[in-house]
């Protein structure tokens, strides 16, 4: 794994609460302005910021800028990141000999 264990597990973070899911699920309708994802989540917009924080720095979610709102969307290549750290993670490494109790 070519990063740290905390720029992996920011992937698993970002995964692990269901306003975080919900707002990926939205978003997989295409991008959003921020002020749409508010309209459409019973959260505020502090609250929003959070997550959304939570979503970009984890590489899922990209955002750009447009006046006062910000505009959010899936990042495809974020996803392959996640999809790639997964199975590597949950593949059993053969090469690696198993050690028990000192044979």
């Amino acid at each position: 794994m070519g990063t740290t264990y905390q720029d992996n597990a920011r992937v698993f973070k970002a995964l692990c609460d269901e306003n975080r899911l919900m707002i990926l699920e939205k978003l997989r309708g295409g991008e959003k302005c921020a002020c749409v994802l508010l309209e459409q989540m019973n959260i505020g917009q502090s609250g929003l910021s959070y997550h959304m924080k939570i979503l970009c720095d984890s590489g899922l979610v990209a955002s750009r800028q447009e006046g006062k709102w910000t505009h959010y969307r899936l990042s495809e290549s974020g996803r392959d990141r996640a999809v790639e750290l997964l199975k590597e993670l949950t593949t059993p490494n053969i090469k690696q000999n198993s050690i028990c109790c000192g044979r």
